[in-house]
């Protein structure tokens, strides 16, 4: 008997270990960093290819939700709920959301937790896994998956491997009762766990019943079973989204599954597997799983490589050289470039926090900003003027809105034009324009069937994008 699977998928990281790719409103997992489907995508597919998978329940931050609702769209799969979470606490509240949510309907409920930025290359060792930590998941084992290492690899937490449980050794693989958790060890260390054998890394990836997710948190936790559980009783919904209240939540202590539940629970379970799994955590490991030529380099993009080797070198708009350097790291993107030895990947954090400190905005956002209508990004400033490029969707449409310190003029591209000043609707062409003067009421839209394409030169005393005062928004924003 198969038991109904139903993926949880942790989509809230803001991935600045691949800055300057990934951005915190734009992270990593919503990138196609190793196949034309981003990683939010692959994941989702590889869950819904399992035997018996029904619609997958999504966690995401709060700011990406749309980006994360268009994706699961692109490739056809309606999710059960996405939870949004206002500020992110990590993954056992996360997980404990998903857990409620299942739990009113059936308390046996199998989840798989799976993260949305993670790799994987053999489906069919992932579904026989997954088969096995079932087996032990309905003994009531809180059950993960324990990757096989290869190398001495200080990056992860590992996993010291108990007895075997005999019920759970119905397919080719078995679940072993989980002896020890260990850190992120030394390399001395870790070499010694490769040596005697009997080590996994952690991977992050669960299953378990929702009934025993939620008593080991209450058992364990219950500080943050019992936020959680306010947070979720007073949930509303808004455009399909799911929205745990916003003050008991971010009230709950922010605390992961493994510190929250895995390391002190008795009834923790591994099962050995070799995947071709990577977190890719870093733009190291990304090299490492990245297609490579002769000289051991990964290009993509307009480059010119030479007398290099072992390489990751991507250009996102620009062409970029890269002459008589080894083991480096060089990504460019629109606003940012990253130039790095491959063995420095772990100082981009401190690169990232001299961002914050000095309130820099590189590391939050591309030049390109996704809006739920569509996009908008820079094509020059200087003082009292912008100009931006900005595409609207078929059908979508900004606010109702007005500023007080700046006016507009727009230029159609391409498409269609339904502007909206104070009432009076007019439909503008290619190559046509409008002017929106300061303090108007105003709304753009896009009533045709292809993308409109305009150009936006603002003019005012202050420019910035919190000067929106929104009258009615669509998408149920307020600021």
């Amino acid at each position: 008997m198969h038991s109904n699977i139903h993926p949880v998928i942790l989509s809230g990281g803001s991935g600045t270990r691949l800055w300057p790719l990934s951005r915190a409103n734009y992270p990593k997992q919503l990138l196609p960093l190793v196949s034309k489907e981003t990683m939010l995508q692959a994941t989702l597919m590889r869950a819904a290819a399992l035997l018996n998978a029904q619609a997958p329940i999504l966690v995401c931050n709060s700011e990406y939700r749309f980006l994360t609702q268009e994706q699961c769209e692109a490739i056809s799969i309606q999710p059960e709920a996405i939870y949004l979470e206002s500020v992110g606490r990590n993954t056992a509240p996360a997980i404990a959301l998903a857990a409620f949510h299942l739990a009113q309907v059936d308390e046996d409920a199998i989840m798989l937790v799976l993260p949305a930025d993670h790799v994987l290359e053999d489906q069919a060792a992932f579904a026989q896994a997954v088969e096995t930590a079932i087996i032990a998941a309905h003994e009531g084992y809180l059950v993960t998956f324990g990757i096989m290492p290869d190398v001495p690899e200080t990056g992860y937490g590992y996993i010291k491997i108990g007895e075997a449980l005999a019920f759970a050794s119905a397919t080719s693989l078995t679940a072993y009762q989980v002896q020890s958790f260990s850190e992120k060890p030394s390399l001395e260390t870790a070499t010694a766990y490769l040596q005697k054998g009997g080590y996994t890394w952690n991977s992050g990836m669960f299953v378990f019943t929702a009934k025993r997710y939620l008593q080991e948190l209450q058992r364990h936790r219950p500080d943050i079973f019992t936020t959680v559980e306010k947070a979720w009783q007073k949930r509303t919904m808004d455009l399909g989204f799911v929205r745990p209240d916003k003050d008991d939540f971010m009230a709950c202590p922010s605390e992961s599954i493994d510190y929250a539940i895995m390391q002190v629970t008795d009834c923790a379970a591994v099962v050995p597997v070799q995947l071709g799994w990577n977190d890719v955590g870093s733009w190291n490991s990304l090299w490492q799983i990245a297609p490579k030529d002769e000289n051991g380099n990964f290009t993509s993009g307009d480059t010119l490589v030479m007398d290099t080797q072992r390489s990751y070198i991507r250009a996102e708009d620009r062409l970029v050289s890269v002459i008589g350097l080894d083991d480096v790291i060089v990504v460019e993107t629109a606003d940012a470039v990253l130039v790095m030895h491959k063995s420095k990947t772990q100082q981009l954090k401190a690169a990232i926090q001299h961002f914050e400190s000095n309130r820099r905005k590189e590391h939050l956002d591309h030049l390109r900003i996704h809006r739920p209508w569509g996009w908008y990004e820079g094509i020059d400033r200087g003082e009292r003027f912008q100009v931006k490029r900005i595409m609207v969707k078929p059908g979508g449409k900004l606010s109702l809105q007005m500023h007080h310190h700046r006016a507009e003029h727009w230029v159609v591209v391409s498409g269609t034009a339904k502007v909206t000043v104070e009432n009076k609707e007019t439909l503008f062409a290619e190559n046509q324009s409008t002017y929106i003067p300061l303090g108007k009421p105003h709304r753009l839209e896009n009533p045709g069937k292809i993308p409109l394409h305009l150009i936006e030169v603002q003019s005012g005393a202050y420019l910035g994008e919190d000067d929106i005062v929104r009258f009615e928004d669509s998408y149920g924003r307020t600021i």
